[in-house]
């Protein structure tokens, strides 16, 4: 309880302007009102988030638990990157209807195509618990039984909590488990897919370009959501009408200029901003490599097999895009961490942590914790390492071994509680199938030659030639049958017997000691969190990331990520040209972009100098979740889509660097331009607002 009065005291102080830090929408009266007041906005904390009337936070959704998207008209129409809808785009292209190549939009709302299992997500209201949920815990507790009764306050809560039928509730925690809020949502399950530019435009750059800037990529498409004749959540059914949203975002065509004021509203996914040095140097020196080696040995086999097919281009474009991203997100974090020499920083706020707890008395009390740290991670840095590697190999870049990792997965269950063997069963097959509509079994193979040696030297490549599960009627023949029948065929198979050991050993040993040592590093951060609070009161805290709803501010800014070298903040379709290679799967530019361009066809999307603006880029700090975000100006209206960050600030997740950190947005002019001169989707620009904000 004391902690709590510490934080709700913090919160109200320092009022300096900054830069950096995702806050929770509920709580920016105070100090975050008057910081965004300072870097030019003029809105409230109430025009962002107010329970009672209708706010920004009502037109911001969680695009299927991964991204952020934003309702940007009274239809119910939704903004998202083109990267976050790519596998809903995906799953209606084919040889004859190429959507990733030549684009998708829906004339009209019946074109418009729905996405089994595809949710958007919205915030009804954040409640602060941390008394309810914290009640009963006192330090006799060891970890387990601390999380058994959080889960239990935790869930007593949700059930006490106020909301409609058609609702749901959530519990979150903040500050490294020192702090709860309780959110109340409501989940739209009817959303179909509107409009998509091809991916010349909506990927252009591709991995080349991936987080750097200058950026040229139109990363951006179009949903719609659906709703019952109530207006209320439901799922797909013909009979549905599009949404009526209690807000949207208009539209500016005004544009940006470098010191403008910007909000990103959206979902960030995870940082880690208070790790002790140790920590840092571990992911960035030891950790991060591991990944990078295999991640980069699966896409050089992906990448050219996916240059020698059309077919195996668009099986592989979601999973290929998907692999690449984290690569090169991590060398670029790893470059970052370097460049702003992180580990001596950390290591000096480290110093004045240890000098501050001496000061103040409290050595007895936090002054194990660095020591403690340095101890925990030299025993659980191997373990992390071989579990990721495992992940990495298993589940993320060979199909085959994932196969095979979830048929494991089915016996165990069914071996456990063969109760569940049906519903086992439809679980494992529905995967395997979607395994199988995306799959190349040469290409796989060729990945398994590829990665398989960085986990074990037992690398046996002629299981694909003797195995069921390279083929889907074979891999459906060997769930035929009763539990017994199903695990004496799995059993018999070679790709199966090669790889059960293999997994065996990873549950028993290896995720086994990872999460011994992690339940114990995770028990010191909660302390490390509280300690730092108390002994540096003065400093600035936010909590981490953690998948809910946040705002960071910022603005417009250039930045110089090394010598001689300055990135103004504004790229231009000039550039899109500049790159153009003919035929290239990354730079090759439709024709009817190269026309509007060369005719000088921009309608009213061009700025002052006559120049269509592409992207753009903000101090605001974000990270993965964040795609898709609205970037919003200093009136409320929406100026871009934020999609990326540079290369070096990826290290933002672990340390944010205002000098060097930018996020990376598409310009709210180029997507109307794409969609109104270049598809001709004049019907989605006619129920839009568009707005002149500066012209007032």
């Amino acid at each position: 309880m004391r902690l709590l009065k510490f934080l709700l005291l913090f919160i109200t102080i320092n009022i300096s302007a900054q830069q950096g830090g995702m806050w929770i929408p509920s709580l920016l009266e105070g100090m975050n009102e008057e910081e965004m007041t300072n870097l030019g906005s003029k809105l409230t904390a109430k025009d962002i988030y107010d329970v009672n009337n209708s706010s920004l936070k009502d037109a911001i959704g969680h695009f299927n638990g991964g991204c952020t998207s934003e309702i940007i008209s009274d239809q119910g129409l939704i903004l998202t990157n083109h990267h976050c809808g790519f596998s809903q785009i995906q799953s209606h292209s084919s040889l004859e209807n190429d959507y990733l190549k030549d684009g998708f939009w829906a004339m009209n709302l019946e074109d418009e195509l729905p996405n089994e299992g595809l949710f958007i997500e919205f915030i009804v209201r954040i409640e602060d618990i941390t008394t309810q949920v914290l009640a009963g815990i006192n330090d006799t507790m060891n970890e387990k039984e601390k999380q058994s009764t959080i889960s239990k306050n935790s869930n007593t809560a949700m059930a006490a909590a106020a909301k409609e039928a058609w609702q749901d509730t959530k519990v979150k925690s903040f500050y490294k488990g020192n702090q709860y809020f309780l959110f109340v949502t409501e989940r739209f399950e009817d959303i179909r897919l509107v409009g998509a530019p091809p991916s010349s435009i909506g990927k252009f750059g591709s991995d080349t370009d991936n987080w750097v800037f200058p950026r040229h990529t139109g990363d951006f498409s179009m949903f719609r959501i659906y709703a019952d004749a109530n207006n209320r959540p439901a799922k797909y059914s013909k009979e549905n009408k599009p949404y009526k949203p209690k807000h949207f975002l208009p539209i500016s065509l005004d544009g940006v200029e470098e010191g403008d004021f910007t909000l990103v509203f959206g979902f960030p996914g995870r940082t880690n901003e208070y790790l002790p040095a140790v920590a840092i140097e571990h992911i960035t020196k030891d950790f991060n490599p591991s990944n990078i080696a295999i991640r980069e040995a699966a896409l050089k086999v992906i990448d050219n097999a996916m240059k020698s097919s059309d077919e195996i281009r668009i099986k592989y474009a979601s999973k290929q895009a998907r692999i690449a991203n984290a690569w090169k997100k991590w060398i670029g974090e790893n470059l970052g961490i370097e460049k702003s020499n992180a580990v001596a920083e950390r290591q000096k706020l480290e110093a004045q942590f240890t000098n501050a707890i001496k000061e103040k008395g409290l050595d007895k009390k936090h002054g194990n914790i660095l020591p403690e740290f340095d101890r925990l991670y030299k025993d659980f840095a191997a373990t992390n390492i071989k579990r990721r590697n495992f992940i990495e190999v298993f589940l993320v870049t060979n199909e085959l071994m994932q196969m095979t990792f979830r048929a494991y997965q089915f016996e165990q269950g069914i071996t456990l509680n063969p109760g569940v063997f049906e519903r086992a069963k439809t679980g494992t097959l529905n995967r395997l199938k979607g395994i199988h509509k995306n799959y190349d079994v040469n290409v796989d193979k060729g990945v398994f030659e590829a990665v398989m040696p960085f986990y074990t030297k037992n690398v046996n490549s002629l299981i694909y030639s003797e195995t069921a599960f390279t083929n889907l009627k074979s891999t459906l023949a060997l769930f035929e049958g009763d539990a017994k029948e199903i695990l004496k065929k799995l059993n018999k198979d070679a790709a199966y017997k090669y790889a059960k050991p293999i997994i065996e050993k990873y549950y028993k040993t290896i995720d086994a000691e990872y999460q011994q040592k992690n339940e114990a590093i995770s028990a010191l951060q909660t302390k490390y969190m509280t300690a730092l609070m108390e002994a540096l009161p003065d400093a600035r805290y936010f909590p981490d990331a953690n998948s809910t709803l946040r705002v960071t501010y910022g603005q417009v800014r250039g930045y110089a990520p090394r010598d001689a070298v300055y990135y103004q903040p504004v790229s231009y379709l000039d550039g899109v040209i500049e790159k153009f290679v003919p035929g290239d799967y990354e730079f090759d530019v439709p024709q009817k972009l190269r026309d509007l361009y060369e005719a000088k066809d921009y309608g009213q999307y061009a700025d002052a100098n006559g120049k269509v603006p592409v992207c753009f880029l903000g101090t605001n700090h974000t990270t993965g979740g964040n795609s898709g975000s609205p970037a919003i100006d200093a009136h409320g209206n929406l100026i871009g889509l934020n999609f990326d960050r540079v290369w070096e600030g990826t290290m933002s997740d672990m340390n944010y660097d205002p000098e060097i950190c930018r996020n990376i947005m598409v310009d709210a002019r180029y997507i109307l331009f794409i969609v109104d001169k270049y598809a001709g989707a004049t019907r989605l620009i006619d129920e839009m607002k568009l707005v002149h904000p500066k012209k007032k």
